[in-house]
């Protein structure tokens, strides 16, 4: 008889288990859709100031402005990852330039003669300076080529920085 009453009392344990499990809910915790139709560009801000100016004619201002600087600058291309959209962004040596949540400083640009080839080098300074990370820390600090910008890489999950040229150095 011991043997049947363990049987019983088992078989009672393994039904309440089983029967738990199927009155168990099933949730799925997952991160909400993000609407790429409603995702603003997170560095694009509208100038209304040339609003009455053809495109072509804000272009030609904007030339003029660059030649009219006597300093030395480095001029970089930025991408946005998310996007997809690239930004022209010159920078004056000392300068400190914000690119979305980027702030980026070049200390010296210049450019260097190595077999036969004109190369753009530049050092700058980054730092993320969005809520989530912290403002002393640089992301990225030292030489960064034009001719191969993978020598030196600046690393970010979102955006992307390439040197293009250093101007009047």
């Amino acid at each position: 008889m011991k043997t049947g009453k363990n049987k019983l009392i088992l078989s009672i344990f393994t039904f309440l288990f089983c029967y738990s499990l199927l009155l168990a809910e099933e949730k799925i915790i997952s991160a909400p859709l993000i609407n790429l139709n409603e995702l603003k560009p997170s560095f694009e801000e509208i100038d209304n100031s040339t609003s009455d100016l053809d495109s072509k004619d804000s272009i030609k201002v904007k030339k003029e402005n660059l030649l009219k600087n006597d300093s030395s600058s480095a001029r970089f291309i930025g991408l946005d990852k998310i996007t997809a959209k690239t930004s022209d962004i010159t920078i004056n040596l000392g300068e400190t330039k914000k690119f979305g949540p980027l702030e980026i400083k070049v200390l010296k640009c210049g450019k260097v003669n190595s077999k036969n080839k004109n190369d753009s080098v530049a050092y700058l300074q980054v730092k993320d300076i969005s809520e989530n990370q912290n403002e002393k820390v640089f992301i990225f600090n030292g030489w960064t080529f034009a001719s191969d910008p993978t020598i030196a890489p600046f690393d970010h999950a979102i955006y992307d920085l390439q040197l293009v040229d250093c101007n009047k150095v």
